[in-house]
């Protein structure tokens, strides 16, 4: 058997880093959000359902992306994939459009705080909850293809 080049993972390993690329992102844009509620006068019921609502949103959209990824990742023949391959480039497309969106938003000051409060915390707890999902999927591999 030859050397398997260095950036090489096992297939189970993707599934690791897309969980943890996926919780860290989550984590910090939900801190954003929270951040920014810390800084509303008052908080209110709609607020939080708003948030909530984001979320519900987000979540089921992420649900069902995570499932994809995880179907094409355990669909590979090869059994070591460069670590990059935990996404597709339609995937890393998306995130950068979403990462620079949201920085621009900020940085922009067009969105009022409250937006960001708001849409930020939902949109972060459902990347976070994408991130656990890839991490049971890694638990619960079984080395069988899709």
């Amino acid at each position: 058997m030859g050397k398997r080049p260095v950036f090489h993972v096992k297939k189970r390993t993707l599934l690791a880093v897309a969980g943890c690329v996926w919780l860290l992102a989550g984590i910090n844009v939900a801190r954003l959000g929270i951040l920014s509620y810390g800084k509303l006068p008052r908080i209110g019921v709609a607020h939080v359902l708003l948030s909530a609502a984001v979320f519900a949103a987000f979540g089921l959209m992420f649900f069902k992306m995570s499932i994809k990824h995880t179907q094409r990742i355990k669909g590979y023949k090869e059994e070591f994939r460069p670590v990059w391959h935990f996404f597709d480039l339609k995937a890393y497309i998306i995130m950068a459009v979403m990462m620079g969106g949201g920085i621009w938003l900020r940085a922009s000051g067009l969105a009022p705080e409250v937006f960001i409060a708001v849409f930020y915390t939902g949109l972060g707890c459902a990347l976070a909850l994408a991130g656990v999902l890839f991490g049971i999927m890694f638990l619960r591999y079984d080395g069988k293809a899709a």
